[in-house]
């Protein structure tokens, strides 16, 4: 850790020699962007000079202490040196914090797909259950929801609904609901009384712009059709429905909420994006890390992460073994706990490593 942070140290200290520079100054965008850098090590580096003070100091009190034979000094610097290592764990702890590197999409909008999964119509009315839960969330947090693609069925459930959730940090927020989230409860559609057992899976993905992917045209086949409703019933009878078929990696987007085959085609095209993104994130991070997984679980959609125990009114989330009896007020968006626990064990995983 010490060898990284004098490295930003002698990096702040060259920035702020550039900026000095009539050479630098002369050309503004140049100047920019090194101001916009020394700003952004600031902090870090104050910080940092803070804890090599702190270590001077202390190295200072135990010198004094070994060749002071006075009681009543020897006393003070005794407490003198108790005081400074407590500031100097306090400060080493957040120069911990400062060096975790931000994941570069966390103030992006996210894509919410929810598939179901096991279960059959009860799967399919589960997320439903899951649509309405992240739509209240984003709500409360004044983001914007929209409608990207959903399959229905005739009893108000979803094979299949896809939403954009736009706002600043949504991502930072929501990419730990990625996986398999199982109900148990009484079925509808159960006459006995039985519980029974369902899953819907959910991905996250950080929507991204056409610069960060690059999508050849060539590699694309584009088919119109005819939007469905539920039962397979058509609504339209123009051919406004899109499906766009990403030939090299044979991922395919269907878009068919909107009446315009244009628009549907531009909403495709988006998710499409976001897709081929976490596709490429995914396969380099199994490159660089086989064998490490993270507390919080890897994102994989088959990974079974969150219970929600109807009989109980419990939520369970299995990766940090949380659980809440308040299973009504979570489906109602009440979701923030079960965040900011998930986000603070993902944070101390990125402090144990930084350590290493």
């Amino acid at each position: 850790m010490l060898d990284k942070l004098e490295s930003i140290e002698k990096r702040y200290e060259e920035l702020e020699q550039l900026l000095s520079n009539p050479a630098i100054i002369e050309q503004r965008q140049l100047w920019q962007d090194y101001s916009r850098e020394l700003a952004n090590l600031t902090d870090l580096v104050e910080l940092f000079r803070r804890y090599k003070r702190i270590n001077r100091d202390l190295d200072e009190a135990r010198e004094l202490l070994n060749t002071d034979g006075d009681a009543e000094m020897a006393a003070f610097l005794s407490e003198e040196i108790a005081r400074l290592n407590r500031e100097k764990a306090a400060v080493e702890g957040q120069l911990k914090e400062k060096l975790i590197p931000e994941d570069p999409f966390d103030q992006k909008s996210v894509f919410l797909e929810i598939r179901a999964g096991t279960g059959g119509e009860e799967a399919a009315l589960f997320a439903a259950d899951l649509l309405k839960m992240y739509t209240r969330y984003a709500e409360e947090k004044r983001w914007k929801v929209e409608l990207v693609d959903a399959h229905p069925t005739d009893i108000g459930g979803y094979k299949e609904v896809i939403i954009n959730i736009s706002g600043k940090g949504a991502y930072s927020r929501l990419k730990y609901e990625s996986g398999a989230h199982r109900v148990q409860r009484i079925p509808t559609t159960e006459s006995g009384g039985r519980i029974h057992t369902s899953a819907a899976t959910v991905a996250v993905l950080p929507e991204v712009e056409e610069v960060e992917v690059e999508i050849n045209p060539q590699d694309l086949r584009i088919d119109t059709f005819c939007s469905t409703g539920p039962g397979g019933q058509s609504v339209n009878t123009t051919q406004s429905a899109v499906r766009i078929t990403h030939l090299p990696t044979g991922l395919v987007v269907c878009c068919q909420d909107e009446k315009s085959q244009l628009k549907n085609k531009e909403k495709a095209m988006r998710v499409l994006r976001s897709r081929l993104m976490n596709k490429y994130l995914a396969e380099q991070e199994a490159e660089l890390a086989q064998n490490r997984k993270q507390q919080v679980g890897s994102g994989d959609r088959s990974e079974r992460i969150r219970t929600y125990n109807f009989p109980q009114n419990r939520v369970t989330d299995h990766r940090i073994g949380l659980t809440l009896h308040k299973l009504d007020l979570v489906l109602n968006g009440d979701l923030d706990e079960i965040i900011d626990q998930l986000a603070a064990s993902a944070r101390a995983e990125q402090l144990n490593r930084t350590g290493d």
